[in-house]
């Protein structure tokens, strides 16, 4: 049987439970605030680089940069990177036009999607006629299209054949390769 418990008892214990739980939810939310102002801090710092009077912040690891009300994001500032002697075409080559891209590298190719797709019409996998597999489900291109091939070499270069732009660099390179060419077509360096 159960023990018979007055109204009083009963509001009395309900209370005790009622505070011990709500002083548990206060002291939870007063150490998540003080948790997210000290890691706060630590992410908010943002250094900054200018460069050619452009100004480059780095957050998270990446350098964002504003030009001309696009914003741009890259693995490498403008300092990080080699240089490449190489004629290429700018970036008004590339607007409103398809792109096509074959990539060695998922990391150097995420940098032309994540800088370029805010300026051509879309973004394609492909492959060049010459180097196409009949297995592959690609479409096949060829240098009258903007096409940009990323391949690992041992030798870094940038270069420009029609709208055909190879890039090559050892795989530790690549991307930073990338960023070179970004770099070029965006006239920064």
């Amino acid at each position: 049987m159960r023990k018979i418990v007055s109204a009083y008892e009963k509001r009395k214990k309900d209370r005790i439970k009622q505070l011990i739980v709500g002083g548990i939810l206060v002291f939870i939310m007063f150490f998540s605030v003080i948790g997210y102002a000290f890691r706060g801090k630590e992410n908010n710092e943002k250094t900054t680089i200018n460069y050619n009077e452009l100004k480059f912040v780095n957050q998270n690891g990446f350098w964002f940069l504003n030009l001309e009300n696009l914003n741009f994001v890259f693995k490498y500032n403008p300092n990080e990177i080699e240089r490449i002697d190489s004629e290429l075409k700018y970036i008004n080559n590339y607007h409103g036009k398809p792109l096509y891209v074959s990539s060695e590298s998922n990391e150097a190719e995420l940098e032309i999607y994540r800088n370029l797709d805010q300026i051509v019409q879309r973004i394609q996998p492909a492959c060049l006629d010459e180097e196409c597999d009949e297995d592959e489900n690609l479409a096949v291109k060829n240098c009258t299209d903007n096409f940009i091939i990323i391949k690992k070499d041992d030798v870094s270069k940038i270069e420009q054949e029609d709208n055909c732009v190879f890039i090559s660099a050892p795989q530790e390179n690549l991307t930073g390769m990338t960023d070179e060419f970004l770099f070029k077509i965006l006239s920064i360096t």
